[in-house]
């Protein structure tokens, strides 16, 4: 039970926390929350519970440190502590066996650095309690995939869960897990039957619609989820953390990259970029410092030459528009959509095929002038375009800003509450009758 689109998690787990959440006097919530999310984590995997409760532990342990003279000492301990535990993860994730790694290790461990950070920098004010650190490290609706909340965001005041705050949190649950189901699952399937026939075996018109199927599924997967959680929290009384934009209606892949999984962008400027420098160091520093974050930003994702080609191309595109393309406006405005709409697709390729042998051979058959593979069926497109119909058309629907906005907007109307709770149950109907897609970030 490690995805919130389980039924176990829908109807066991998570209505029994809320209500020993909302019973429980104010002064024991946090505990109740670490609680809960420990027994999360054993339900899912009892090894990953066990490593989960060391990493916190320490932590803590030196965060305590943090109030002393040797402060600095306890906060690169902390973080060679943190940094090598996501290193050793990431080796073992690409070259081993991580069955003893806790779910979504690298989150936890960004969170457990930053907390750290701000702790040594004073940006937490007063000394963080025994269970209010340990209920803000181990989140069991944040920790799987995001978003990373700093600690100031949630547990600046104590969470105060509300009949209201129940209610907008369950909206926004049902909201992501509609998108994770309807659209998501939905297009995973069509993603997977072409994986099956083997990319050197399909037309060229089905591997662009595998770049859109490829494209869509991913955005809903997280999106979805990050709504899924966010909406927990919600529930809980804490506040909103926002984790996209409508990135693609973005003008240049540096503001995509702003507006998708915002709280990790947010953290590796506020922790990596700025304290390196930023920009404002010149123009060969900026080059340096940008080439950095990319480079942990595709670590982070993988230690495989996938991730690391991935973080390259979007790099050098990044460096495109910050220092030719943004000279020229015009030119900017035009290549910059261009950059988003078309290439930056054509890059999830890299992201979710597996190997460099798969990509070279996906995009031998996107551009096939080297006789790369050979289409079995020239219209097998037809196909899918076919089956995949209703979630293409809702994905591109779905990434209309205005639309977007005005959805927002009538959140606390009774209507599109009615419309939730309709697409929530057909929702569970098809998780009951096919099983539910592990999310897709849960890997990293």
């Amino acid at each position: 039970m490690t995805t919130f689109s389980d039924p176990g998690f829908l109807f066991r787990f998570l209505p029994l926390f809320i209500l020993a959440y909302f019973i429980v006097p104010a002064a024991f919530r946090n505990a109740v929350l670490f609680l809960g999310s420990i027994l999360f984590y054993a339900l899912g995997n009892p090894y990953h519970a066990i490593g989960f409760l060391g990493l916190i532990f320490l932590n803590f342990l030196l965060s305590k440190g943090m109030l002393k003279k040797g402060r600095r000492v306890c906060l690169i301990l902390a973080v060679l502590l943190d940094a090598g535990v996501l290193i050793w993860a990431k080796a073992v994730e690409a070259f081993g066996s991580g069955f003893l790694l806790p779910l979504g290790i690298s989150f936890l461990m960004f969170k457990m650095i930053s907390f750290q950070a701000d702790l040594y920098l004073g940006r937490i004010k007063e000394p963080p309690k025994f269970f209010e650190t340990l209920a803000y490290f181990s989140l069991f609706f944040q920790i799987p995939q995001g978003p990373i909340m700093r600690f100031s965001e949630g547990f600046k005041e104590p969470p105060k869960p509300t009949i209201r705050s129940l209610d907008k949190g369950l909206a926004l649950f049902a909201a992501g897990l509609s998108m994770k189901v309807l659209l998501a699952d939905r297009l995973s399937l069509l993603w997977n039957e072409i994986f099956r026939t083997g990319y050197e075996s399909v037309s060229t018109p089905l591997m662009w619609l595998f770049v859109l199927i490829t494209t869509f599924r991913l955005y809903f997967d997280f999106w979805g989820y990050s709504l899924m959680a966010s909406g927990v929290g919600v529930m809980l009384g804490f506040p909103f953390i926002r984790n996209f934009d409508n990135p693609y209606g973005s003008r240049s892949v540096s503001e995509f990259y702003r507006r998708w999984h915002m709280t990790l962008g947010s953290w590796l400027k506020d922790y990596i970029y700025i304290p390196l420098g930023g920009s404002k160091k010149g123009g060969g520093r900026t080059f340096f410092n940008l080439t950095f974050v990319w480079l942990i930003t595709a670590a982070w994702h993988g230690i495989t030459p996938p991730f690391f080609l991935w973080g390259a191309i979007l790099l050098l595109l990044i460096l495109w528009e910050k220092f030719v393309l943004k000279r020229n406006e015009k030119a900017l405005a035009v290549l910059g959509r261009f950059h988003v709409i078309v290439l930056i697709p054509l890059t999830w390729l890299i992201f979710s095929v597996g190997s460099l042998g798969d990509v070279l051979t996906c995009f031998g058959r996107l551009f096939p002038f080297f006789g790369i593979g050979n289409t079995l069926d020239p219209m097998d497109w037809a196909f899918y375009l076919r089956e995949g119909a209703i979630p293409l058309i809702a994905g591109f629907i779905f990434c209309i800003p205005p639309l977007i906005r005005w959805i927002k907007g009538q959140l606390g109307k009774m209507w599109l509450r009615i419309v939730l709770l309709v697409l929530f149950w057909v929702s569970i109907y098809f998780v009951v009758i096919s099983g539910s897609n592990p999310f897709l970030y849960i890997n990293f």
